[in-house]
């Protein structure tokens, strides 16, 4: 008996203290993170081609100075950046021809690329004007989330909308999320965006017609930006042919974080991670200003901090084709659970705090 109490011990001592390990740096970290400062807090500036000249960032906590802005994270996109900037900015500039008030900036974020992506960023932003097109870089690579953030605190749109640098989701389907995003702001608050201008024929509400000219006059300030949603880009409605078409322990991974999300974020949205997202700007500040997550998980703490915050959160399929060349592979999976490990320990403890 004392030979397998010795035997028992043997097999379950190192495992206790792995689990104590793993428990006390998930602690530490959090702790760590509690103050949101570890992420890069180096000066925000545009770089200006071929000059010395920076241009200092506008931050989420100014007034809007354009109608949406589009924020693309990059990180060694040398060869898939050119065709989805193209795409996007032809897009841009045919709706702003059909309309006046259409107003738009692209903001490109490098994070520690170490390819040709700053050379092609500033192609665009020579090509297009710092007005329309600006880059921030971010020194080294820092992750996703943390190129996301920085280009959101220093946007200038009403309307914030993160897309990949792969082009993986087509730009049109900006409109999808804009009219769910409009569609959720109450009847009165849509009759007065159609008195200013702001509501376009292609929501619903816009085709409704408008008298109350009182509401006008007593919400001279208000904007849609005021107005806290979030709405996620969803590839939900692709799963089905997705699990048919996958390698199996593809899809068995993908259940498995699904499952974990479910655990730490809750229900509420099924494709967290589909990289195309709108907010608010009074969304936007809510959320980035708190986020601690920089890299793949960040989606999931947008999640979970719409929850906290009470904002409302619309999921719309979106049109979605895999590109060649994704930076996502099996090895980031015990990142992912490190990442919400962390944030479910942060937030659950209290350790994390947000400010408004």
């Amino acid at each position: 008996m004392g030979f397998l109490w010795s035997l028992v011990a043997l097999f379950v001592a190192p495992i206790l203290v792995a689990v104590f390990g793993l428990l006390s740096a998930t602690l530490f970290e959090a702790y760590r993170r509690r103050i949101n400062n570890t992420h890069v807090e180096s000066p925000a500036v545009f770089e200006v081609p071929n000059s010395s000249k920076q241009v200092p960032c506008t931050h989420i906590s100014d007034p809007s100075e354009k109608y949406i802005s589009l924020i693309i994270p990059a990180y060694n996109e040398e060869l898939r950046l050119p065709g989805a900037l193209e795409e996007t900015m032809n897009y841009l500039q045919q709706r702003a021809a059909k309309d006046e008030s259409f107003s738009y900036e692209v903001v490109i974020i490098d994070d520690g690329s170490v390819d040709g992506t700053k050379r092609v960023a500033l192609d665009f932003v020579r090509k297009y004007t710092i007005d329309k097109v600006r880059l921030i870089l971010l020194g080294r690579n820092h992750g996703k989330g943390e190129a996301i953030r920085k280009g959101m605190l220093h946007s200038r749109g009403e309307l914030l909308l993160m897309l990949d640098a792969d082009g993986a989701t087509k730009v049109n389907d900006l409109e999808k999320l804009e009219n769910e995003v409009y569609g959720d702001v109450d009847q009165a608050s849509a009759n007065y965006l159609m008195l200013c201008g702001y509501a376009y024929q292609i929501h619903a509400f816009a085709r409704k017609e408008c008298h109350d000219g009182d509401l006008a006059a007593s919400n001279s300030s208000f904007r849609i930006s005021d107005i806290p949603i979030a709405a996620f880009g969803s590839r939900a409605h692709l799963e089905e042919k997705a699990l048919a078409t996958r390698k199996w322990y593809r899809n068995f991974l993908m259940m498995g974080f699904h499952l974990v999300v479910l655990l730490t974020a809750g229900p509420g949205i099924r494709d967290t991670q589909c990289g195309f997202k709108m907010f608010t700007r009074a969304a936007a500040r809510k959320l980035f200003k708190n986020i601690r997550l920089k890299r793949w998980c960040f989606d999931v703490e947008l999640v979970f901090l719409c929850k906290w915050f009470g904002i409302p959160m619309i999921e719309i399929s979106v049109n979605w084709s895999e590109i060649p060349g994704s930076k996502v592979n099996p090895l980031s999976i015990p990142n992912m659970l490190w990442e919400l490990a962390l944030m479910s320990v942060g937030y659950r403890t209290h350790m994390w705090t947000t400010s408004t």
